[in-house]
């Protein structure tokens, strides 16, 4: 797991803007797995490409997870953006907490039995290379992901 060391979240300045896509009015998993998708599928699209399906399978599992803790341990999701880059797929999850997870300080290791802990936080370090976690200026505090993505296989000749 990667935390940064002061650059900004995205969609805080910085980097490409145009691919930037916030959630507007997304209150829900399923809802932020639906923009998420459709955010990544029009801009690789865009470009002649198509994403990975496994890759969106990942963004599916990654989506769900930041959005339900949110909405379970967070107070509430305040906030949900998307941005498409050449990296991949950053997705900024905010919330109405303060306090910043444990696991998002270090160590992810699969829970070795449910003891209310779950798989959630370690599968979001498995398939994101690089989490921020910090606290909001006006109160809460936002979660963003780099998830990386790839181009589907060419389709075979046959």
């Amino acid at each position: 797991m990667h935390l940064t060391d002061g650059t900004a979240l995205p969609g805080a300045g910085g980097g490409p803007r145009a691919a930037w896509v916030p959630g507007a009015g997304v209150t829900t998993a399923a809802a932020s797995r639906a923009h998420a998708e459709t955010t990544v599928r029009a801009h690789r699209t865009s470009q002649g490409r198509t994403p990975h399906p496994g890759d969106m399978i990942d963004l599916s599992l990654v989506v769900s997870e930041l959005v339900t803790n949110a909405i379970r341990h967070g107070g509430g999701l305040a906030g949900f953006d998307v941005m498409t880059t050449a990296d991949g797929v950053r997705i900024a999850v905010h919330d109405h907490s303060d306090v910043i997870p444990q696991a998002a300080l270090g160590g992810a290791d699969l829970p070795p039995m449910h003891q209310g802990n779950g798989y959630g936080w370690p599968l979001v370090t498995r398939l994101t290379s690089r989490i921020d976690a910090r606290r909001r200026p006006a109160g809460g505090k936002t979660i963003a992901v780099l998830l990386p993505m790839r181009d589907a296989p060419a389709p075979a000749d046959g």
